[in-house]
């Protein structure tokens, strides 16, 4: 500051030297909004200058501030990940924590720097009100991924199927979730049972607080399926019901002794008293001209095609053996059609003879 105003002085001493005591008015006036202009210039400077030498204590407590914020929330999210086993659960905390522990010190570091806590305040509350409207979809997307973490509705690995998207998750954001797609015959795409489709979707989170979830092996990696095998009315149903009985036994009781357990302790811990058999049932229902007999058993729930493809093979090799040949039809598609006689009424093809035509010499007579 010295060396400026000494070069301030210089120049203006030097315009007094040249211009002389004869000056013109013009030029005089000239030199002295010069001088002014000079020392606006040099107050101005001297003025920030004295400005920051008080102010630069409260920016290195607001900078001290910060530090120990990030500090302090690097040492408690640290600590919230090796209390907490569950590691989707111990994510939500420590970003909680993280978020919580800045926003105070931003606070405390901006309320040192303005000094006018309740302006502070009333500044932030706007700011926060702007930008909750702004990033609306951001942090709705943000809230899902904290509820799902805390309940669970959904993990890395979990065969899922939320609003349009149906496949295993392989990862989880705090903004979207991505899985890999699995095909199945009620949504369109190249697969139409559940096995991958080689695609990779992606949703936001904001799923969980709108939509529905479907988990297939959350609790349970067991699903029940069902196959319904068509006769006609006029097969030995008992019969029928009895072969597939068999075939059914043959393949999937034995595999179905675990599932089952399984099955029965979740019934049991969530109080649902429900009977279940120890192996695959036989259901018989009508249809419009023939008779549905379903075959309900209970597979893992990432091996139903595997499971049905091998059970529909052995049911048609079972029933297509000879002394099942007529007692036991397949529902093929039949017409049934009826003769009117000239008379009107009814007739029985098999029996029934057009009558004879009239010779010509009987005609005449």
């Amino acid at each position: 500051m010295a060396v400026t105003a000494f070069l301030l002085m210089f120049v203006a001493d030097g315009d007094a030297q040249y211009h002389g005591v004869g000056a013109e008015p013009e030029v005089v006036a000239s030199a002295s909004s010069s001088k002014e202009s000079a020392a606006a210039a040099v107050a101005t400077l001297r003025s920030a200058w004295i400005g920051f030498q008080h102010a630069w204590p409260k920016f290195a407590i607001a900078v001290a501030i910060l530090a120990l914020g990030w500090l302090l929330a690097k040492v408690l999210r640290w600590a919230a990940r090796a209390a907490t086993t569950h590691w989707s659960r111990s994510q939500a905390i420590s970003a909680l924590i993280g978020i919580a522990v800045w926003i105070v010190a931003v606070a405390i570091a901006t309320s040192v720097l303005v000094g006018d806590l309740k302006a502070l305040v009333g500044s932030l509350g706007l700011v926060g009100l702007a930008l909750s409207w702004a990033l609306q979809t951001p942090i709705e997307s943000f809230t899902g991924w904290l509820l799902n973490s805390f309940q669970g509705y959904y993990r890395v690995g979990d065969r899922v199927a939320v609003a349009e998207v149906f496949g295993d998750v392989i990862k989880i954001d705090f903004l979207t979730t991505t899985v890999w797609e699995i095909g199945s015959p009620t949504r369109p795409g190249f697969v139409k049972a559940e096995q991958p489709t080689g695609r990779v979707l992606t949703f936001p989170n904001s799923e969980v607080l709108t939509g529905t979830i479907m988990n297939l092996t959350r609790d349970c990696l067991y699903v029940w399926d069902e196959y319904d095998v068509g006769v006609a009315n006029e097969s030995e149903l008992r019969l029928a019901i009895s072969v597939l009985q068999q075939v059914a036994d043959a393949l999937l009781a034995k595999p179905m002794e675990a599932p089952i357990a399984e099955y029965r302790q979740i019934l049991a811990a969530a109080g649902l008293a429900e009977a279940i058999a120890p192996g695959p049932q036989i259901f018989a229902s009508t249809n419009d001209s023939w008779t549905n007999l379903t075959i309900r058993y209970l597979v893992p729930a990432r091996e139903r095609r595997k499971w049905k493809s091998e059970l529909v093979v052995r049911v048609a090799e079972e029933l297509a053996r000879p002394e099942y040949v007529r007692k036991i039809i397949p529902a093929y598609p039949r017409r049934q059609l009826q003769a009117i006689a000239p008379d009107g009424n009814a007739v029985d093809l098999r029996t029934w003879a057009p009558p004879a035509a009239p010779q010509p010499g009987a005609a005449r007579s």
